[in-house]
């Protein structure tokens, strides 16, 4: 007679018993497993595209102009698609600098029982130090490292004016610097509040390291045309145009030109960057939307049937292809091939730009939430459709995933209990079958035993 495993034939059974129900929930948890994947990519996907039309709308405009200064050494500048192309002469006659007063070898001295230090600038902001707290190690004077800290950490300073100690060629300095540079930066102190002593002396004698002083640019030649001047050697008073000067010209020197140009190539980078961002996406889109090939094995892709997805795909084409302002993206060289994907002829561009300067920008607008406008704008306020944290598609779709994930766990554990159920009654049914094969058997065996001694005899 042959035997049998109840462990084995409980566990075989049990499963078979649950088997549709566990085959159903595994397919339907592949499924919202794989459907969260591809949300994942998705949002990753639109997020890396309103990225990208994010920096084009720091840009404030995709058109490009260079500019550049024909003194050597002068300085840097930029300029932006409202820069408007020409040459203009610059005589830049002072830098502006911060002012800095240094104290040399000032000597330890007893901590100050009263009175406050008086720190103002030019521009009207005032501080008070105290010293009287200072002391920091305890031993009854005032280093130039305590007096520095507690300028530092003074109240009502908030790093407007900068205390530090330098030592060079055996001298130790305490120097005290204006956090910005120009004429409102004079910084002047007040010591008649303080004890008179060596502590009062040494900060009254002072020396000037470094003027407050302002940059003084002109427009034209030095003395005769537009005077400019401010704190900062930064100047933005030509529009679209940011000078940054480093070095002073000397009186009497021919001014140096400033040339704003169109820049073909960084217009046409910029249209390019929106057109691998684009493409991008697509392709994203298309992935995730694939049908498949059962031929060759290749399995459909979470979306494949998804018609909000195909629909946002659509959606994107539809934007590409709008008109605004009486242009479109083909006009300027982008068009796009029979898959969807665009491409840039920089050619048509070029030529485009000539006819029309402004047309790109009209076009692009910007994705800005103050200024939204143009295709830029279209693209962003569709995207925020979906990516939107509290109420957008995506989102939406991910709470709808989740709530379906936690029915799928429970039901689990409901199959889980139903085997363990089925696999016990089992269990008991055929251990109680193996000892009564196993009693037969022995039975048998006595029979055959009985049998065989009476024919012997």
């Amino acid at each position: 007679m042959s035997t049998f495993d109840p462990v084995t034939t409980a566990s075989q059974l049990a499963t078979a018993y649950v088997q549709a129900a566990q085959t159903q929930t595994d397919t339907q948890n592949t499924k919202a497993q794989a459907t969260s994947a591809a949300l994942t990519k998705l949002q990753s996907a639109l997020q890396a595209f309103d990225s990208a039309l994010s920096s084009l709308s720091l840009k404030k405009g995709l058109t490009q102009n260079a500019a550049t200064l024909s003194g050597s050494g002068m300085g840097t500048v930029t300029a932006s698609s409202s820069a408007v192309a020409g040459e203009y002469p610059l005589f830049v006659e002072q830098i502006a600098s911060a002012h800095q007063v240094v104290f040399t070898d000032l000597p330890a001295v007893p901590v100050p029982m009263g009175g406050m230090l008086g720190i103002s600038l030019a521009g009207g902001a005032t501080i008070g130090v105290d010293f009287s707290n200072a002391d920091m190690d305890a031993d009854g004077t005032l280093s130039q490292s305590e007096m520095a800290r507690a300028i530092n950490q003074a109240a009502g300073n908030e790093g407007k004016v900068t205390a530090m100690v330098i030592t060079a060629g055996g001298q130790t300095q305490l120097v005290l610097s204006s956090a910005e540079t120009g004429a409102d930066g004079q910084i002047t102190l007040d010591t008649s509040d303080l004890p008179a002593g060596a502590f009062k002396a040494s900060l009254d004698a002072g020396a000037e390291l470094t003027p407050a002083r302002d940059a003084i640019v002109w427009l034209g030649a030095q003395g005769s045309g537009v005077r400019l001047q401010q704190a900062s050697n930064t100047f933005t008073a030509i529009e679209g145009v940011s000078m940054t000067f480093t070095r002073a010209m000397t009186t009497g020197e021919a001014p140096i030109t400033l040339k704003v140009a169109s820049d073909d190539g960084g217009t046409a980078a910029n249209v390019k960057s929106f057109v691998d961002a684009f493409n991008t996406l697509r392709k994203s889109l298309n992935d995730l939307t694939s049908s498949g090939d059962a031929s060759s094995g290749v399995a459909a892709a979470a979306f494949a049937s998804d018609s909000g997805i195909r629909a946002l795909r659509n959606r994107m084409d539809s934007i590409v292809r709008q008109d605004i302002g009486g242009v479109r993206l083909m006009d300027f060289g982008v068009s796009a091939d029979r898959s969807g994907t665009l491409s840039l002829d920089t050619t048509k561009l070029e030529k485009a730009m000539t006819a029309n300067p402004d047309g790109l920008d009209e076009l692009f607008g910007s994705a800005s939430l103050t200024a939204s406008s143009g295709l830029l704008g279209s693209f962003s306020s569709y995207v925020d459709v979906w990516l939107d944290s509290a109420g957008g598609q995506i989102q939406r779709r991910k709470d709808s995933i989740q709530t379906m994930q936690k029915s799928l766990t429970a039901r689990q554990s409901r199959i889980d209990l139903q085997y363990d159920n089925a696999y016990q009654r089992y269990l008991v049914q055929f251990t109680q079958l193996q000892a009564m094969q196993s009693q037969m058997g022995q039975t048998t065996s006595m029979f055959d035993a009985l049998f065989s001694s009476s024919s012997a005899s």
